[in-house]
Formats: structure tokens, C-alpha cells, sequence
């Protein structure tokens, strides 16, 4: 199982915070579509992901709805059939929705930098500090903090929980 530190946020200078991030990188950038069907589940999050260029998978993952830099573990498992899981997966738990977006990652050291582009929601930038099985939750989340501050997130742009939740979120406005 992975483990990692994370923070997600709003964009709120796309353009900015773009070319602060091609500054910070130490790789060069890919840009891919994801398509991510979500499933109800008891606890955490399970969700299928097909994506430009790479085979699907399914990924479990669990991690705090908090918008300070939180620890998420998570497992990656390869879909060779995906159209057959998600008929499995959806018949068996249900689809909770789906979430399209349009990511561009960079990296800088151990962290990624996602730079997103989710239909209907918005820009956001998320920060994913991948950790060893020997490495410290508290440096994981000292170099997320130090990343989001040299991109320029402020406390107000980051959000709690996973696009999923925002993609419901707008859906029950929609519905009132």
C-alpha cells in the first residue's frame, strides 16, 4: 500500500501558479485526460480511472477530509477489463458519480504536482508528497506546506475533501 501527503486547492491565479510550478520542476511536464467513475463505499474512496496514454486501474484510497496537508494511504490495482469491473463494481456498490478532468503533472523531488482542469468545477492544483515506508508523516507535510506557499496557495483556496465530493456538492445545488 502507498502512502502519501496531500493537499488539494482551488487555482486561484491558473496562469501564475502554472508557471510557478514549471519553475519548481525538476522533470519535464505531462499533460493526460482522466475519466474517474467513483463507487459507493462504506469507508474511503474507490474509484475507477481510465487516462490518455497509461491502462486503467482501480484505486482504493482513504485519507482525512481536511484542507490542511493530510496523510492518504492508497492501493493501485491494474483494470485490464475496465468496462467489465465498473458493470461488476456498479451493479454490486452503486456509482456515486463521475469526475473528468484534464491534469498536467510536474514533479519536484518525491512530490507531484498536479495542475487540474475538472469539468464543471473549476482549476485546482493538488500536491501528492509520495512517502517510504520509513519516511515521517511531519517532513511529508513541512515540504507540501513549503511547496503550497512557493506556489502561492493561500489557506482560503484549499479545500477539504476530493473533487467527488464537489462534483455532489453541485449537483444537489443543481437540484434545489
Amino acid at each position: 500500500m502507498g502512502r502519501n501527503i496531500e493537499i488539494k486547492a482551488r487555482a486561484n491565479d491558473p496562469d501564475a501558479q502554472r508557471a510557478r510550478a514549471e519553475a519548481l520542476a525538476d522533470r519535464p511536464r505531462r499533460t493526460f485526460d482522466q475519466h474517474d467513475v467513483f463507487f459507493r463505499t462504506p469507508r474511503g474512496r474507490l474509484k475507477l480511472r481510465r487516462q490518455t496514454g497509461r491502462p486503467a486501474e482501480l484505486i482504493a484510497y482513504d485519507r482525512a477530509d481536511d484542507d490542511r496537508a493530510a496523510a492518504s494511504s492508497y492501493e493501485l490495482v491494474p483494470a485490464p477489463d475496465p468496462d467489465a469491473l465498473q458493470r461488476a463494481l456498479a451493479g454490486t456498490l452503486g456509482v456515486r458519480g463521475e469526475v473528468v478532468k484534464t491534469r498536467t503533472l510536474l514533479m519536484r523531488g518525491r512530490t507531484r504536482i498536479h495542475l487540474d482542469s475538472v469539468e464543471g468545477l473549476g482549476h485546482f492544483l493538488e500536491l501528492e508528497v509520495v512517502l517510504g515506508p520509513d519516511d515521517d508523516d511531519d517532513e511529508g507535510r513541512a515540504e507540501a506546506d513549503r511547496i503550497s506557499a512557493e506556489l502561492g496557495i493561500e489557506a482560503s483556496d484549499r479545500i477539504a475533501g476530493a473533487y467527488i465530493d464537489l462534483v455532489e456538492q453541485r449537483r444537489e445545488r443543481s437540484a434545489k
